[in-house]
């Protein structure tokens, strides 16, 4: 059932951060005796192994000290009058449609604003988040989650603008139901931020029940959120004479990195010279929490890489702008690791204490550890005299954007501003987000006039991306190329080979299957990505190296690919150990039945496998927990249709539209379902309104025409058809399809360019390429 597909194992988006995606959970407000047993029960489970922060301070009283001011120390707390930063005195504010009352009762933090139903209900604050520049809000529930208000604080100073209550939305109105309101399962902490504010943190989630019976060792992160669990190390330190242990008790010892010696150069003012050290196993630390990704396994180990238990999302258009820039809220190590500094050798803790997290040096000196400043701070180098006010180092090259209203976050791929880029892909540029009065052509030519033409920087593949996120068929070749060179970061390697899954074509192939040997697991997981719809005998033989890849990410991968493989299609050699990888790849998809997307990804696993009554149990369980999940309809609607079932079919797609009626996907599914009943009209009705209501889905459009035609509305369909390839100029269906209308009335003036194109999308086409050829001598 090549329709069911799977989706994000849900994205855990790093420190202090909910997006939704999806409905509203369950909630009501608790009482403080059910609230002290679920504190007391989210602290009394610690696992074994781990001796709390407080055991390291000592033997590390300086870095205990350290730590203990530090934000990360503060990730999350009780609700007191200690940790509580907002005032609480009776204020009522207002934003977007929405109120909030913050009072205390009896001590006790209270929050007046809508419920799950959207009307006012008042809530006990069980729990801080967070600390600067903003500290959120828990609301603890009887059935384990805790879910994140949407009013937050400004801990900034008075003067910032801060002190003072604001909607983490700002001006976007969030009512009760939609998918962005505070009650829901976006919003649940247990899921989206627990794992990252919290130490050794187990989810427990139980799916008979619906309920979370979450533990962790430290409410905040501790000492053993970076050095795994410290027990055999403080015994190790307790002993006398001390066991020659190179691991000093640690199961797994965060690596000692040699020191680097970058001393700059009289020439460039900027250390010369290759990498002097590996930074991955310490960049890894920090990446668990500071990358846009999604966890495969509770099982992390300091010092592994990140793949082992998180997927880390690539450079795509929705996350990032086509030179890599950050665009969403995807955090520092995807942007870091495009970096010239990451590919030198350079690592979080070179400019950030590991301790107190903040910077070593101030904000104008952390560039000079490595940097002449005589080089770099005159007005030759900066195009700006010196004077207070002047951008520096950072404002240049670690150009900032806002998140939840007040969060300044810099973008860690320290590149060279460009606004060349803003002018031909669409990016932003860092003398632009200053003299916003001015254009991009303006900045252009006075970067040129400073630094010539060709001063472009250590990132080069906006315009690759550019084209690829166009569907322009020049993308191919760039891509290929970016894929194989070594010398690129490996996430644009990875990314490359995402983007070039729409330019398939021999040469697009042999590239994928020669990545599957790529030392960087990123690169390896897409590449497996692409090869997922091969036919099955080819599949078990392109990945069968990769069966037993040291990487978990990687091994997810390949289990998912080769999940609708029968074991008789595989060599007799490898079965037993396709066996053990489909067990480890259900055991993982099992973690994620809290969330309607888990159940989708296990159900599309479990229909591979064949276990076709376990799938469909999955996906009413995903619909249970969200009616308003439409993918998950649309699955099972798919598989009803698959199985025969097809009057069940069109009834979940009603049910889905009922509470979801703008969804495009549901809409174009029951078409399908009314087409296959005969029921046409009603079937063109719902076709249309998937291809208006989702314009960005070339499909829906070229089925809609498609439709239109084979009922004998051909002016109709034609006029969809070429309104829908405006929109989507290189889509090979409707190029194909508006081919086919013009070669069938005869116009040779529109097919030319129509088949030229086509077979640009298509090289190893002959006959296309044939028909081109003769459609343009004509």
């Amino acid at each position: 059932m090549r329709n069911l597909h799977y989706g994000l194992l849900g994205l855990v988006f790093g420190v202090g951060i909910f997006l939704a995606v999806l409905a509203p959970g369950r909630g009501q407000s608790v009482a403080p005796s059910e609230l002290a047993g679920a504190i007391g029960a989210l602290s009394a489970h610690a696992p074994a192994g781990y001796a709390g922060s407080q055991a390291c301070a000592t033997c590390h009283s300086a870095e205990h000290k350290a730590w203990t001011a530090s934000q990360h120390a503060q990730a999350m707390s009780v609700a007191t009058a200690e940790t509580v930063r907002g005032d609480f005195s009776g204020q009522k504010v207002e934003k977007a449609g929405s109120s909030g009352r913050f009072f205390k009762q009896d001590g006790q933090f209270m929050v007046e604003t809508e419920g799950r139903d959207g009307k006012p209900e008042t809530f006990r604050v069980s729990h801080t988040f967070g600390l600067e520049p903003l500290q959120q809000y828990l609301v603890s529930f009887p059935d384990g989650r805790l879910q994140a208000l949407p009013w937050a604080w400004d801990t900034r100073p008075k003067a910032e603008g801060g002190q003072r209550w604001f909607h983490v939305y700002g001006d976007q109105a969030i009512p009760a139901g939609d998918p962005l309101h505070w009650t829901g399962r976006q919003q649940t902490w247990n899921y989206m931020c627990a794992e990252c504010h919290s130490t050794a943190l187990k989810k427990n989630y139980d799916a008979k029940s619906n309920t979370y019976h979450t533990t962790f060792s430290e409410i905040s992160i501790g000492c053993e959120s970076c050095h795994g669990p410290g027990v055999g190390h403080v015994t190790w330190a307790g002993q006398s004479p001390r066991a020659n242990d190179p691991n000093k008790g640690f199961a797994d010892l965060i690596p000692r990195r040699p020191p680097a010696n970058w001393t700059p150069t009289a020439a460039t003012g900027s250390p010369a010279g290759g990498v002097t050290r590996p930074v991955g196993d310490t960049v890894e630390l920090c990446a668990r929490c500071h990358a846009r990704r999604g966890t495969l396994s509770e099982e992390w180990k300091p010092g592994k890489d990140l793949a082992q238990t998180h997927a880390s999302a690539y450079l795509t258009h929705d996350l990032f702008y086509a030179d890599g820039q950050m665009q969403d809220e995807v955090f520092n190590d995807q942007a870091f690791k495009q970096s010239r500094m990451y590919a030198k050798g350079v690592a979080c803790l070179d400019c950030h204490d590991p301790h107190s997290g903040k910077l070593k040096a101030e904000r104008g000196e952390i560039c000079s550890q490595c940097h002449e400043p005589k080089n770099f701070s005159d007005a030759k180098h900066t195009g700006h005299k010196a004077s207070p006010g002047a951008p520096d180092c950072i404002a240049c090259h670690m150009p900032a954007r806002t998140y939840m209203v007040v969060d300044t976050r810099h973008d860690h791929s320290f590149r060279i501003p460009r606004p060349d880029l803003t002018l031909e892909a669409g990016t932003r540029n860092a003398c632009n987000d200053c003299h916003k009065d001015k254009s991009a052509k303006w900045a252009d030519d006075a970067v040129t006039k400073w630094h010539g033409p060709q001063r472009k920087g250590f990132q080069t593949y906006a315009k690759t991306f550019q084209l690829a996120r166009a569907g322009d068929p020049q993308a191919r070749d760039l891509l290929i190329a970016l894929a194989q060179n070594s010398g690129v970061p490996a996430i644009a390697r990875g990314t490359a080979l995402v983007e070039l899954s729409a330019f398939p074509s021999a040469a697009s192939a042999a590239v994928t299957r020669d990545r599957l040997g790529d030392p960087d697991p990123v690169v390896r997981i897409a590449a497996v990505r692409n090869l997922a719809e091969q036919p099955p005998a080819q599949r078990v033989q392109e990945l069968a190296p990769l069966l037993d890849d040291p990487v978990l990410g990687v091994r997810l991968e390949v289990g998912r690919a080769l999940a609708g493989v029968a074991l008789d299609q595989a060599p007799p050699e490898q079965r037993a150990r396709l066996e053990r990888l489909f067990a480890e790849c259900e055991s993982l998809l099992r973690l994620y039945q809290d969330r309607p997307e888990g159940r989708a990804n296990l159900a599309i696993f479990l229909v591979g496998r064949n276990r076709l009554a376990e799938a469909e149990a999955e996906l009413l369980a995903g619909l249970k927990l969200d009616p308003t999940a439409s993918e998950l309809s649309v699955n099972l609607a798919d598989l009803y249709r698959a199985t025969g079932r097809d009057e069940l079919a069109a009834q979940v797609l009603r049910d889905s539209l009922a509470v979801a009626p703008n969804n495009g996907a549901a809409h174009h599914a029951l078409g399908l379902a009314l087409v296959r009943r005969k029921n046409y009209p009603e079937a063109l009705d719902h076709l249309g309104k998937a291809s208006t209501l989702a314009p960005d889905d070339a499909r829906f459009a070229y089925v809609f025409g498609v439709a239109l035609k084979s009922l004998g509305k051909p002016e109709q369909s034609r006029a969809v058809l070429q309104a829908a390839l405006q929109h989507h100029p290189w889509d090979a269906a409707l190029l194909n399809a508006t081919l086919s209308d013009a070669l069938a009335s005869g116009d040779v003036a529109a097919a030319a360019p129509l088949a030229k194109r086509l077979s640009s999308l298509r090289p190893d086409d002959q006959n296309l390429a044939r028909l081109a050829a003769k459609l343009a001598d004509r």
